[in-house]
């Protein structure tokens, strides 16, 4: 008989040890995060973060050869707009987490920062983007709505 994979064992091995140093699914369980049955949590939230790493989105992940592994395109979309899941909380426990591991890598009287911005990316001519979505501009003069996404940025 042969042993099917582990659904966790996903993750290449350099992401794979930022998961575990940062606890982040730790982080998804203490937001309340958390599936009764079906594909888990931490495998979906996995599947998407290395998505992003891989250059693929959504419709080629379903073409590829993995295909028969992975939950499918309504479960994923489920998944990110739970109006239960508090994807605040978790971002917050998260960054505290961060800041506290990176705080001990600096000198007390040295002032650390760390900066978010969620800056506005525009794809007004854009049809058919996958997670396109209609956004306000709040930070500009112009206080429009675009056709785009929100790029959440730490630096």
């Amino acid at each position: 008989m042969i042993a099917k994979n582990s659904l966790n064992n996903q993750l290449p091995n350099e992401i794979k040890s930022t998961f575990k140093e940062l606890n982040v699914l730790k982080h998804l369980r203490i937001a309340g995060i958390t599936k009764s049955f079906g594909f888990s949590c931490a495998y979906i939230f996995q599947l998407i973060f290395c998505m992003i790493f891989e250059n693929k989105n959504w419709f080629r992940m379903l073409e590829s050869k993995k295909a028969t592994d992975i939950p499918a395109k309504d479960t994923v979309y489920r998944f990110l707009n739970q109006s239960t899941f508090n994807w605040r909380r978790f971002l917050l426990s998260l960054v505290a987490s961060v800041i506290g591991k990176v705080s001990k890598l600096t000198r007390h009287d040295r002032p650390k920062v760390l900066i978010l911005d969620d800056s506005s990316y525009d794809r007004n001519r854009s049809k058919h983007v996958e997670l396109l979505a209609r956004c306000f501009d709040h930070a500009s003069q112009k206080m429009r709505f675009y056709k785009g996404f929100r790029m959440l940025t730490l630096g």
